[in-house]
């Protein structure tokens, strides 16, 4: 089985995916995400930590990870934490691991001045995306940041845009302005007019970013041409529901690309 994780800055995403086509016989489940997790991203543990809390993390499915797991997918944006995973990996569990990286197979060109400056998440984003729904298309994913990614017909990453996260920006907000309190986000306000200033924060937090991503969305197809919209991160069930643009939810979205580009670079070997 293939134990997927995508690091991101404030959050950590682990998924468990069946069997996959390097594996004989092959599982019925090859290719399904069968568990996930979601932890907080702490630069700070060590490789030891790591294969602790992996570890834990399947007792908790009643899966041994040194029977279950035969590979490795990662993506990360916090390259402390790309060194712990490389290390609790090799010394603990030695088992195929796939990064993605500069050099790492996508079956993706990358169509950008510089491809290294891309972020393994995005480039992991795109590749499931376009497995998915094709091209043109574009995937916004609503996390720390919110980033948009387009993707060509030929399936080609052409670049994209990145914005402050919603969270960001309340966080900046509480820190410059005295009078106001933090709030929760955890579904839209019914009006978007509030009532309150608590629902005042709240309606400018969802539906001001989501009129952002519609925005953002509709100038990316100016020059993209008519696109699939796919929304992703932690935050895109939130904000996708209010965008008139997102066709589509997927918030597993990053996992199921990166089993892609481990099958890309392990299977085709």
């Amino acid at each position: 089985m293939l134990l997927a994780i995508d690091v991101g800055n404030t959050q950590t995403v682990v998924g468990m995916f069946g069997a996959g086509p390097s594996e004989a016989p092959p599982s019925p489940d090859a290719g399904e995400l069968l568990h996930h997790w979601r932890i907080a991203t702490e630069s700070e543990r060590t490789a030891d930590e790591y294969a602790l809390l992996v570890t834990h993390l399947l007792d908790l499915k009643d899966l041994d990870i040194a029977d279950t797991v035969t590979g490795v997918a990662l993506s990360s944006g916090v390259p402390r934490v790309t060194a712990a995973l490389r290390e609790t990996f090799s010394r603990w569990y030695p088992v195929p691991v796939v990064v993605v990286e500069p050099g790492t197979r996508t079956g993706m060109p990358i169509m950008i001045d510089n491809p290294k400056e891309v972020g393994a998440d995005r480039i992991a984003n795109a590749v499931g995306a376009f497995d998915l729904y094709g091209g043109p298309a574009i995937v916004v994913d609503l996390g720390t940041a919110t980033t948009f990614d387009a993707i060509s017909a030929r399936g080609e990453y052409l670049g994209g845009a990145i914005a402050p996260g919603v969270e960001i920006g309340l966080d900046a907000l509480f820190e410059r302005a005295a009078a106001l309190r933090r709030v929760e986000l955890v579904e839209a306000p019914r009006h978007l007019i509030g009532k309150s200033t608590v629902e005042a924060l709240q309606s400018g937090a969802v539906y001001g970013c989501a009129a952002m991503v519609d925005g953002m969305c509709r100038r990316l197809e100016d020059e993209l041409g008519p696109s699939t919209v796919v929304a992703t991160g932690g935050l895109s069930e939130l904000i996708g529901r209010v965008c008139t643009s997102v066709q589509h939810h997927e918030p597993w979205l990053t996992l199921h690309g990166l089993r892609l580009v481990f099958e890309r670079n392990v299977v085709a070997r």
